[in-house]
């Protein structure tokens, strides 16, 4: 059964919550503050993270960005009242793979989790090349000849992934959001998170088809 880390303060919500998971045939453990998620995302294995924002002891972010230090890459969404674009972004560029502000609707918040459960496990070695780089699908690390390394968020690795498995390639803007943003539809987002890399990685990164779409460049 796949298992479900909840982490809210809300007692309401929190047992609200527990209810949908449970009736959608998930096993979820619900901690009410920052510092029992973190006990618990390390000493038991979960295949998805759900993480408020607001979290007394831990807040949300750190309580993430700790779990990756400590090699917890299970898939995480952030579930929070927090929604200006600047807060969706830090939560995405935080290690986030999807992020959902509150109010919101439990339907699509049960198809927002299955979309994250079926992403695809990493390939044997763990490793895909990236021009003279080294792409490590695990830690999210791109590690450059010299040494320097950069950490990508879930989203961005999973663009680069994406360009970088068939790396000859051209992309479309409406295949790139398909693929790896299935849940919005929204093709800006392809421009959106090629920006995020190429400012993360270099313009080189990615390569402009002009009038077709994109492919993978080099570092």
């Amino acid at each position: 059964m796949t298992r479900v880390l909840l982490v809210e303060d809300d007692r309401e919500l929190g047992e609200l919550l527990l209810r949908v998971l449970g009736n959608a045939g998930y096993a979820a453990d619900l901690a009410r503050d920052g510092q029992a998620g973190l006990h618990q995302a390390l000493t038991r294995g979960y295949d998805l993270l759900i993480v408020d924002r607001r979290l007394p002891a831990i807040e949300g972010l750190d309580l993430l960005a700790r779990l990756r230090r400590s090699g917890v890459q299970a898939p995480a969404l952030i579930l929070t009242a927090l929604g200006t674009v600047a807060d969706r972004i830090a939560g995405l560029d935080g290690g986030a793979e999807d992020y959902v502000v509150k109010p919101f609707d439990v339907d699509e918040l049960l198809a927002r989790i299955r979309v994250l459960l079926r992403r695809r496990p990493a390939p044997a070695g763990h490793t895909l090349a990236v021009g003279a780089a080294e792409f490590d699908l695990i830690t999210r690390m791109v590690t450059a000849d010299d040494g320097a390394a950069t950490v990508l968020s879930g989203r961005e690795s999973d663009l680069l992934r994406l360009l970088a498995e068939q790396p000859s390639r051209v992309f479309s803007r409406r295949e790139i959001v398909a693929r790896v943003f299935p849940e919005s539809g929204t093709e800006s987002l392809a421009d959106t998170y090629v920006h995020y890399l190429r400012r993360k990685l270099g313009t080189g990164v990615v390569t402009t088809v002009r009038g077709t779409g994109y492919r993978l460049g080099c570092l």
